[in-house]
């Protein structure tokens, strides 16, 4: 009778410690979907940021880069070689191939962060400050228009987004956020309305 008291209690305990263990288990697996799903999309931004870069070197490599001394026509003149074929080796590309839907949703979600906080109201008098870059119609594999500014992004707003590599840079058009092809002077890819609206 003892034993099957005993054998009875340490079932009782075995299946109390499995079931607190399931339940942690299952708590721990609710919390942090989001953070490894936006891992998740900034490895495929970075993969995809990459591909292209890849493309841009070979591009780069098939001419001539001006060097750091040279004139601005050279710079001028390399950016025209380039942007050809890329736009070439692009010819497929559109909007979304690099922001897909989902990456685009995080990178708002990103943007909208620091907008909402403390610095929000600083960033934004930073974006109305600078010269205005609004009417420009996007396209990707476009150039980016000459005499218009190219605004740059502010700072505060740039440590929420993934670094990127030196060939490529963030702008702000009007609510856009448009990915840029340094070198080549060639709009990467945009997301409409990722700054969002005061």
């Amino acid at each position: 009778m003892n034993v099957l008291k005993v054998s009875r209690t340490g079932t009782c305990i075995l299946l109390l410690v499995a079931n607190c263990c399931l339940l942690f288990a299952r708590t721990s697996s609710q919390g942090s979907p989001r953070v490894n799903q936006d891992s998740l999309m900034i490895k495929d931004f970075e993969n995809r940021v990459a591909d292209y870069v890849k493309l841009h070197k070979k591009v780069q490599a098939e001419a001539p880069a001006p060097k750091r001394t040279d004139s601005a026509a050279k710079i001028k003149e390399a950016q025209v070689t380039a942007a050809p074929k890329i736009r070439t080796a692009r010819s497929e590309a559109k909007q979304g191939d690099i922001f897909t839907p989902e990456i685009s949703h995080l990178f708002r979600r990103l943007i909208a962060t620091p907008l909402k906080g403390p610095d929000g109201p600083q960033i934004r008098a930073s974006l109305r400050h600078a010269e205005p870059v609004d009417g420009i119609h996007l396209r990707v594999n476009a150039p980016y228009p000459e005499g218009v500014p190219l605004q740059s992004t502010p700072p505060s707003l740039l440590l929420n987004l993934p670094p990127l590599p030196p060939e490529l840079e963030y702008r702000i058009v009007g609510r856009a956020l448009v990915l840029r092809d340094v070198g080549a002077n060639v709009i990467v890819d945009f997301i409409p309305g990722a700054i969002p609206s005061a």
